[in-house]
């Protein structure tokens, strides 16, 4: 089995929760305040580990306060190698967090995360087999120092473009599977697209945005299941209907499982159902890296249908 290296960011999610969101300039009553783990690279380390990834490495920064001191407790507890997490001199990346009717509007505020650089990721021992996983919560060029260690190791690189921005062409030939919504597609894309399109629609932007004949392209569409493109193979991976609770870092969930299994050497089809049944229980709790669920859990929904 290959192991998997997350780079990527580690926040402390500050959670209030509402009836619904307030519109610009208006205040709601609140009903709870909560603090999770969280930052996408973080939640994507928790799924990977959780999901069976051992171990499963995390690169990244942490300030040296109480948020800081939390997550690290939080995240080797979850068997997280934390060898590549160094010390910032800012504070702790933050996310503050609204959810409302299950859905959530979020802040970040990068802090420590924007201070990981291509030296952080400069001695990571990455070899043929393992898995190499990123997201935008951290500078792009740490991105592609990262992938290209990764490319000249054999490795497969695993990208998350989110939160969205664009980025540089030669970063993207870089990412062997790119992992992202209908949103974030069609913003790299230059490209108009709803939850409502349809899954031809779909592909055919998906298509247009490979970089190369043999990158896959995964866009997860929440209720309605995947989308992917596996080189030129058409994947679709059917919804699951759950009720959902907390959205926050369902997306991550899915990246760290599919991560998972392609590590444990699993087809890129089956891994991706996988991914897409472990998103579908981490909905149905609050938080983000707490939410993430076990691999015990998963194959039973699996088993279940």
């Amino acid at each position: 089995m290959g192991r998997v290296f997350v780079a990527g960011s580690i926040n402390m999610d500050v959670v209030a929760t509402a009836d619904r969101h307030p519109r610009v300039g208006e205040t709601v009553a609140g009903q709870q305040v909560l603090y999770f783990p969280g930052g996408k690279g973080a939640n994507q380390a928790v799924a990977a580990s959780r999901l069976g990834a051992r171990p499963t490495t995390l690169i990244g920064r942490l300030g040296k306060d109480s948020f800081g001191a939390e997550l690290r407790a939080f995240l080797g507890a979850q068997g997280i190698d934390l060898g590549s997490v160094r010390d910032a001199d800012t504070h702790t990346g933050t996310a503050i967090i609204t959810v409302a009717a299950s859905d959530n509007t979020i802040v970040v505020i990068p802090g420590s995360n924007a201070q990981v650089g291509a030296g952080d990721v400069a001695d990571v021992p990455l070899a043929k087999g393992d898995i190499a996983v990123s997201q935008f919560e951290i500078p792009l060029p740490t991105i592609a120092a990262f992938f290209r260690r990764a490319r000249q190791a054999g490795v497969v690189t695993v990208l998350n473009p989110a939160p969205a921005q664009k980025m540089s062409g030669e970063l993207l030939a870089l990412v062997d599977i790119l992992v992202l919504n209908e949103t974030e597609l069609g913003f790299l894309a230059g490209a108009e697209l709803s939850d409502s399109d349809e899954p031809a629609k779909i592909l055919d932007v998906a298509r247009n945005l490979q970089a190369r004949a043999d990158q896959s392209i995964c866009v997860t569409l929440g209720k309605r299941g995947v989308l992917a493109l596996a080189g030129r193979e058409e994947v679709a991976v059917p919804g699951r209907a759950v009720k959902a609770v907390d959205t926050t870092g369902a997306g991550d969930c899915f990246v760290g499982a599919l991560a998972a299994q392609l590590a444990d050497g699993v087809p890129l089809r089956a891994a991706l159902a996988f991914a897409n049944a472990a998103a579908s229980i981490s909905v149905q709790r609050m938080g983000a890296g707490p939410s993430m669920p076990t691999a015990a859990e998963v194959a039973a929904v699996l088993r279940a249908g």
